[in-house]
Formats: C-alpha cells, structure tokens, sequence
C-alpha cells in the first residue's frame, strides 16, 4: 500500500519506471525459478519471461506518471490501479496493492474494498503521512485480531502432493490414490471434497467410469480439476463426480499466460492451448450452494473474484496444481491472497492445493 506514494513522489518518469520494476520483480520474485521447474529449462530463460512479464506493469504506470502535483496525480494513479484490475493489462496484474484490502479491513466487504482503494489514493497526495497512519493503524488491529476464514460445514479441502510435469497429468495409479483420498472425507463427516488443480487429470469417458465405480457407496461428491480436451485445444476446468455421475462444474477464467494460455498458437494453425473463459461463470451451484470458484492463477489477479463477489457467493473455493513451485512461495502467496479475499468479504474459503 506504500507503492502508491512511491510512485506518485518519484523524481522523473524514468524513476516511476524503476520504482514500478522494483514492486513488481519483487513481488513475482518466484517466478524464474518456477518457470525452470515447470519447462525443465535454464534459470535464464525463467529471468527473461520474469522481465518481461513486467513490462506491461511498468509501461501503464510511466505513461500515467505525471510530476503535476494534485488531485491529477490521484486521478491517474486511479486509473492506473483501475487498468492493471481488468483485462487486457489486468491479465498480468499480480500482486497488485488492492490485495490487501481484506487484511486491512476483514469482513468490511465492498465498504473495505472502496476504503483501502480510497487510502490508496490518500497515499498519492500531500497528505500521504496521514493516510500511512491510518493504514498502519488498521494493520496493527487486523494482526492483534486475525482469524483465517471458516471452513463450511460439510466441505473438505483436500491437499496432494503429487509429481509433475509441462506435458503428463495423472496416471492410473494416480487416479486410484487420488479417489481413496477423496473418499477418507467420508470418514471426516465431510460430503463433499474438494481435489486440486488437474487432480482427474485428463476427463475422459473412462475417467468418468473409474471415478463412478470408486465412489460407489462412499456417498461422497468430488469437486476435482481436470483438463477437457477437444481439437482446437483444451479447457482447465473444475469437475463435479459422484457415484451417479459426472458433469463439468467450471471453465477457467484465466489460465497462466504463455504455459497455458497461448491464444497466438491460433494464427499459425495450432492448437491454442488452454482457453480463456474470461468473463463466463463466475458462480457455480453446488448442491445448492453458492460458490465462487477460483483456479491458480485467478487467485493472482484482480477482476475473477470481484466478477464473482458481484453475485454474492455462499462460499469460495481456490484450488490449485503446485508442483512445479518447488523453492518459491508461489503457492504461500496464492493460499495468502485467497484467504484475503474470503476474510474481506467474510465468505468461508475451501482451498486445495497439489504441492
């Protein structure tokens, strides 16, 4: 929340430049070394996509930097943090400072959203020393009395760590271990499990009848992520199976960029990677519950959950497939900005994660 000053206060645009790379490198400092997990490459290349993911964050906020002191340099700081929240440049809008909102303001709702956007926005004008206080006021009250989010009655997270790779999901043998996972919530009191990210792997109509068969009498509804494939490319999407059967609950708003979502394989005639659902289904029903569902990356940025909390959602689900952050604190920061999120709007917050 600090940034907002930094920026505004910068000497010269290249300096705002500067200031932006620095927030924003360190921020996604995992990202080289996740990058060299997930495609088995040289920590080089995860340093160049590293940099160049955050030039769109440096480019919007030179251009808007201004040294013309007022209420002008709020209005572009605004329009700024309004830019990198929603698509096309909130697509890589991580770490962005509106984040914080729910732990500044837990269980304010929209009324903690528009007071943190509201002291961002402090943070730009010569009053910045007061808007700072408030902040760190806020701060030490929401530490002295933190709690994480509810787990909703009935509903289990369930966390795996399986292996990975760019190019294989789940095996046979994986899949078999992964259903007895989900079946152990039975034994919990739990009646409906919540698997992580590319959990069931590849659906397939002998996927859908393994997972039937071994759900058999466990009473047991399995939220699982999978992956649908079809000839022009696939879509990252978040299943619902029980003994009766199964169906896709959730198409992924918005895959990673360049590993996953890669829209320019189209115009040369390949097959363009996972899809981008980017603004579909922002609730799903589940049982008749409301739910907010949140994939990876869409616990990053900004426009998915507020898409969602528009519709008021009963509960949040986050899952996600870590396998690949092996020495990072991706997923830490991902379980983090969930949790946020959840406390802000006062939801309970169901999370899975592959680690």
């Amino acid at each position: 929340m600090v940034f907002p000053a930094l920026w505004t206060f910068s000497p010269s645009r290249m300096v705002a430049a500067c200031v932006s790379a620095g927030y924003f490198l360190a921020a996604s400092r995992g990202l080289p070394q996740g990058v060299a997990n997930f495609y088995g490459s040289q920590f080089a290349f995860g340093i160049g996509l590293w940099s160049a993911a955050s030039l769109v964050f440096v480019a919007v906020h030179a251009t808007l930097w201004t040294s013309t002191k007022g209420w002008r340099q709020a209005l572009r700081y605004a329009i700024a943090a309004l830019v990198m929240s929603i698509p096309p440049f909130g697509i890589v809008g991580w770490a962005h400072p509106i984040t914080a909102a729910g732990i500044l303001f837990p269980g304010w709702g929209w009324f903690g959203l528009a007071a943190a956007a509201i002291l961002m926005l402090a943070m730009t004008t010569k009053r910045w020393l007061i808007a700072a206080a408030l902040l760190g006021g806020f701060w030490a009250w929401s530490a002295a009395n933190w709690t994480p989010p509810d787990l909703p009655e009935g509903w289990v997270g369930v966390d795996t760590r399986f292996g990975g790779s760019a190019v294989h999901y789940a095996t046979f043998a994986q899949q078999l271990e992964t259903v007895a996972l989900a079946k152990t919530t039975s034994m919990d009191g739990g009646s409906i499990a919540v698997l992580p990210e590319s959990a069931a792997g590849f659906w397939t109509p002998t996927a859908a009848r393994l997972w039937a068969r071994e759900l058999a009498g466990s009473g047991v509804t399995v939220i699982a992520g999978a992956a649908v494939v079809d000839q022009a490319g696939y879509d990252n999407v978040m299943m619902r199976i029980s003994a009766e059967g199964s169906e896709i609950l959730y198409r992924e708003r918005m895959p990673v960029p360049v590993s996953m979502w890669q829209p320019w394989l189209a115009w040369v005639g390949q097959r363009s990677g996972a899809r981008a659902h980017v603004f579909a289904n922002p609730v799903v029903d589940v049982e008749g519950v409301k739910v907010a569902p949140l994939i990876c990356y869409e616990q990053l940025i900004v426009w998915p959950v507020i898409q969602s909390m528009l519709h008021r959602p009963d509960i949040i689900v986050a899952s996600g497939n870590g396998w690949w952050t092996e020495g990072t604190g991706i997923v830490a920061i991902q379980s983090a900005s969930s949790q946020g999120w959840a406390s802000l709007f006062d939801r309970p917050l169901v999370m899975a994660f592959n680690r």
